[in-house]
């Protein structure tokens, strides 16, 4: 369990993707956060390209941390540890957070946390809610992973459902090129889809079927709803008729919205869990924040988003995670490596018990 009358203070590193994100986070408490974004970057090419994500890392990484240090008022004998993301992520990009980390670790002596990102996002609700404590239902949804989890204590995890296919942010960026429109694909959709008819067209849900009949009750799949989405505009463009792209984007999200709101809510109920955290980019989705506070009101249930500025990647939900290990005595060994894949119920093996 958590040691009370500990209160550790990290100094994390977050380059799973195309942030370049560093922070100091006190047990729940953040003291500073640094994002350095890559939009501009990427965005002439319609997505992340991962030899520039790593270039721009190693670039962007040392001014983060400097500032990063001069926003919180710490020197370095005041950090206990020193973390970063670890997996999963793009290789290359990780590799720059986790060097610079080792590096600091072993120059200022300092213990070394290597992170999951997955975990981070669950953790990143803990800063907007200090007093939460599991067991809860965590819905993860971002533009690589879609998974409802059961959170029983740190590093303690137990995948319920998952996607079968294309992550719900994945879908998101998919048909936002679909339709024409900027990167990153689910802002650009959200932003439409409040101008839009979200019943203007009737879009599959993507259910999983079941090998004995029926249908999985927490899983999900988003390729039939992407193919349907592709068809309609092929139909739509076919007829001559101008794009309704506003009602398309609404239609859209209301159907991915739906879908997740119907698992998260009946897996909640059926593990006799009282409290949903969501966590991961499409967690700053209106449509998603919508549907699911109604339902979840109509159940009793108790539902935590975290700030929109926590919902993406940012190297403060890493350091809470880092905290929480660190105060168990959990620390990293320096020849940890990156890995592109780690299921989130390894984590605790890319710790070692003090």
């Amino acid at each position: 369990m958590r040691c009370k009358h500990v209160m550790a203070t990290v100094l994390a590193i977050e380059t799973s993707c195309d942030e370049t994100a560093v922070a100091i986070v006190t047990n729940r408490q953040v003291k500073s956060s640094i994002i350095v974004s890559q939009i501009p970057v990427h965005s002439r090419y319609g997505g992340v390209v991962p030899e520039v994500a790593s270039r721009r890392h190693l670039e962007t990484i040392n001014e983060a941390i400097a500032q990063a240090t001069a926003q919180a008022q710490l020197d370095w004998k005041e950090i206990d540890g020193i973390a970063a993301t670890c997996a999963p992520g793009l290789v290359g990009a990780l590799l720059v957070g986790l060097t610079t980390a080792k590096t600091l670790a072993m120059v200022y002596e300092k213990p070394f946390l290597g992170v999951h990102h997955l975990e981070g996002h669950i953790y990143a609700t803990y800063l907007s809610e200090p007093t939460l404590q599991p067991p809860f239902l965590s819905l993860l949804v971002s533009g690589g992973h879609t998974s409802l989890i059961y959170v029983s204590d740190c590093g303690d995890y137990k995948t319920l459902g998952q996607t079968r296919d294309d992550a719900a942010g994945e879908a998101f960026d998919k048909v936002a090129r679909l339709l024409h429109l900027d990167y990153p694909g689910g802002p650009a959709i959200d932003r439409l889809a409040q101008k839009g008819n979200p019943q203007a067209f009737s879009l599959p849900e993507g259910k999983v079927s079941l090998s004995g009949g029926g249908y999985h009750p927490y899983d999900t799949s988003f390729s039939g709803l992407k193919t349907a989405m592709l068809r309609l505009v092929q139909q739509l463009e076919k007829n001559k008729q101008p794009l309704p792209v506003a009602d398309l984007a609404a239609s859209f999200q209301d159907t991915v919205a739906r879908a997740l709101t119907k698992r998260a809510i009946a897996c909640a109920l059926d593990c006799g869990l009282d409290t949903i955290a969501v966590g991961g980019g499409v967690a700053a989705n209106s449509g998603l924040r919508k549907h699911l506070q109604a339902a979840a009101a109509e159940h009793n249930l108790r539902v935590l988003f975290p700030p929109l500025k926590l919902c993406t990647d940012n190297a403060a939900m890493i350091g809470c995670a880092a905290c929480d290990h660190l105060e168990r005595g959990h620390t990293s060994a320096l020849t940890l490596s990156v890995q592109s894949r780690l299921d989130l119920t390894q984590v605790m093996q890319l710790y070692q018990k003090n």
